[in-house]
């Protein structure tokens, strides 16, 4: 009989790690990580496009208990965040700890047991090997499998194709003419680092994004050892951009706020791109915020270099090497770029977990996105938690909110050790409540009233992924887990039960 383990981590990105860390701190040792890669990262480990970085300055995109001292800029670079992340990892031991090459294939919940039967393969072996846990974590994190729409006459095409989360760098783009599908977050940031080297460059816009400056600067050497010998003032940098995302979430919440800021950078976009008829194409016509805000001080630039050509309408149709616009431009290219973005709203895991019931949660959620309790905990799922799950979304660091969240999951570990839980499960009236009034208030913010569709939506219109109170009140709310909205099952009451029957 296969060992039962406490608790198994799935993952090793950002939340994976601080998994680990946090437990390890709580004094737990009896847990698991599991990953499927062979190094840790998890989406900065497999986004390696040219010009990857972070929208969030370094001093909040970081651990608040790992600050570095090491950033080469203000937004850094995709390489130095997995470099940091693999020092974090290795730094607190966790690399030691971690199973890699291992992926977690299914993961049933046992209701006679009260366990889960975790299924795992190791490396590209066919045999898969049971792991059996009392809790589980799936830290897998929301951007992890890439979107590629399904386009007529795609199988058709004889060039190069890719997508920006499996960059082929070995494929020389020098001299090429190249179609770029999407203009979302990764496409303003490898636009420009591609933009010199090709012959032509065909970027296809279905909805001009918001792009503002990016206040990005390069930190010396003297402000890397300022940063080192006094740690007080890279406390208070990463304060004050705490502090001004606040800012940022308070005014999603009124529309009507962000109208002046949204005029302002209309005004710039006047300084930024001269031609008149691309200006209208990139200007939005939605309300700062609904979407994505992105920044970027190299996007504009390229958009008007000679080699370059903005198609404000989607893809419609490829027809052998040529791509096809919705408004009938046709352009024949050697090279297709997805920057199309990822699945988020319904997250990959869920077509590996199996609730209470036998139900595959990715067949619950086809017609809809999941619903969960402060992002973490899912109906019938018993003794787990989802890291940066459905509805905890705001302009902050990802790693701040993982943070967030692992603070409520180890206390509702420690909680489930003390009182001797066998079972708990987030209560059917305490999740419908919860999420009623997560999208009663959404209904008036920036997310569902800008005048946008977005990722943020599903196919029924319901926004899976936005917080709509500010970041503080998520923080208390994850403060402390609440054993009253959970069901519970008593080891003691469950093994007098099972030895009655």
């Amino acid at each position: 009989m296969s060992k039962i383990t406490h608790c198994v981590v799935v993952g090793a990105g950002i939340s994976g790690i601080a998994a680990a860390i946090k437990m390890k701190q709580a004094g737990y040792d009896d847990f698991r990580i599991i990953e499927k890669a062979d190094r840790v990262g998890g989406t900065w480990r497999e986004n390696t496009y040219p010009g990857c970085g972070c929208d969030v300055p370094s001093a909040l995109y970081s651990y608040s208990f790992a600050p570095s001292h090491k950033w080469s800029r203000l937004f850094a670079k995709q390489p130095e965040i997995l470099s940091y992340l693999e020092e974090v990892s290795e730094q607190f031991s966790v690399d030691e700890m971690i199973e890699f090459n291992t992926a977690l294939e299914e993961a049933r919940w046992d209701e006679e047991r009260h366990l889960w039967d975790l299924k795992v393969r190791k490396g590209n072996g066919k045999r898969l090997t049971t792991v059996l846990a009392r809790n589980v974590v799936f830290a897998t994190g929301p951007i992890t499998e890439p979107q590629t729409p399904a386009i007529p006459g795609l199988e058709g095409f004889e060039g190069e194709m890719f997508h920006s989360a499996t960059w082929n760098h070995d494929y020389d783009l020098t001299g090429k003419r190249v179609a770029v599908i999407g203009t979302g977050a990764s496409a303003i940031q490898f636009v420009p680092e591609i933009q010199p080297k090709v012959k032509e460059l065909h970027v296809f816009q279905r909805t001009a994004p918001w792009v503002l400056p990016k206040p990005d600067v390069l930190l010396g050497e003297r402000s890397k050892e300022t940063l080192r010998k006094l740690p007080v003032i890279q406390n208070a940098w990463r304060k004050a951009v705490a502090g001004s995302l606040n800012v940022i979430n308070m005014g999603l919440r009124n529309p009507v706020a962000l109208k002046p800021v949204g005029d302002a950078v209309k005004q710039l976009l006047k300084v930024q791109v001269k031609d008149k008829a691309l200006r209208e194409a990139v200007t939005p016509d939605f309300t700062l915020g609904c979407k994505r805000i992105l920044f970027a001080n190299n996007y504009y630039p390229a958009l008007q270099a000679d080699n370059c050509n903005l198609i404000p309408h989607g893809l419609v149709k490829v027809d052998g090497n040529t791509v096809v616009a919705a408004n009938g431009e046709r352009h024949e290219v050697d090279v297709i770029i997805w920057g199309t973005g990822f699945e988020v709203s319904h997250p990959p895991i869920g077509r590996r977990v199996f609730n209470a019931n036998g139900e595959r949660l990715s067949d619950l959620w086809k017609d809809s996105s999941p619903e969960a309790y402060l992002g973490t905990s899912l109906q019938d799922v018993p003794n787990a938690f989802l890291v940066l799950g459905p509805n905890v979304l705001v302009y902050d660091s990802f790693i701040g909110l993982a943070e967030a969240q692992l603070n409520y999951i180890i206390d509702g570990l420690e909680t489930a050790r003390i009182k001797g839980l066998s079972k708990y499960t987030v209560k059917p009236s305490v999740l419908r409540a919860h999420n009623d009034k997560v999208q009663k208030h959404l209904q008036t913010t920036v997310f569902n009233a800008g005048g946008c569709k977005s990722y943020y939506l599903d196919q029924n219109g319901r926004n899976f992924a936005a917080w709509p109170w500010s970041l503080s009140a998520l923080k208390k709310r994850l403060s402390a887990f609440p054993m009253q909205d959970y069901d519970v099952v008593y080891e003691a009451k469950r093994r007098y039960a099972s030895k009655a029957a």
